[in-house]
């Protein structure tokens, strides 16, 4: 009678992969979360979750222009994303690309004036 549904239960096996791919990375099995997390975009592109973890990764691993993607459309779904923007800014300084990095980091301003990591990229130390 009270039965679940095929939104459900997709939303259910959705909800447990994301699960999976967090035990993953925290055991810092990378390799094992990239191709899941990929995996999971395939089913659910917009997932801004997945799409920050995947960003995260690829700058853990120094795949920054990789990275800068994934969290790029992480903030498409999560504009003032503080955490995706500040790791986003990481990435473009570690391209080489200080103006890009302070534009993220002026945006995290907006929503969090007082943020430190924000302040000291902008400041330039």
């Amino acid at each position: 009678m009270f039965g679940r549904g095929p939104k459900d239960t997709r939303a259910g096996i959705i909800w447990n992969k994301k699960k999976e791919l967090r035990r993953l990375v925290k055991r810092k099995e990378y390799d094992l979360a990239l191709r899941s997390g990929l995996d999971l975009l395939r089913e659910v592109p917009h997932e801004n979750d997945i799409l920050f973890i995947v960003g995260s990764i690829y700058h853990i691993r120094g795949k920054h222009q990789k990275a800068i993607h994934y969290l790029a459309r992480s903030l498409d779904v999560a504009t003032y994303d503080t955490e995706a923007l500040i790791l986003k800014a990481r990435s473009h300084l570690e391209l080489g690309q200080p103006e890009e990095a302070k534009e993220c980091c002026r945006m995290v301003q907006e929503v969090d004036p007082k943020n430190r990591e924000a302040a000291r990229i902008l400041s330039g130390t």
